[in-house]
């Protein structure tokens, strides 16, 4: 995992920043950690700081969120079901209480077995 930050090192960085320490250092970082009894790397904690210093995280979250924007998600489904839903809306009024009408027979059907969930 060379040339990677675990996730506790930033974790703990973004949560000095939002308790009102502008720039965290290795030592508030560790001290942190230490707290709740996490084993603390050092020469992870001053690469995690070396390569923060002098940014505003802010920004980082927001260039990071635009790269992920762009990576396929498997969103293209809700839009073919939107196209759908507005066909059946348009031309298939009638189809929603059709179907409503065998979700009743169904749970009906249920209740014919002849035993209860609490009987």
């Amino acid at each position: 995992m060379q040339g990677l930050f675990k996730m506790k090192y930033l974790a703990a960085y973004l949560l000095l920043q939002i308790g009102g320490n502008a720039s965290p250092s290795a030592a508030d970082i560790s001290a942190l950690l230490e707290t709740v009894g996490a084993e603390v790397d050092s020469a992870q904690v001053d690469k995690l700081v070396a390569e923060l210093e002098g940014k505003d995280v802010n920004e980082l979250i927001a260039e990071g969120s635009s790269k992920l924007a762009s990576v396929p998600s498997g969103g293209a489904a809700p839009a073919s079901g939107a196209g759908a839903s507005a066909g059946a809306a348009a031309g298939g009024a009638e189809a929603a209480p059709a179907e409503e009408k065998k979700e009743e027979a169904k749970e009906e059907s249920d209740d014919d077995m002849g035993f209860g969930l609490f009987d």
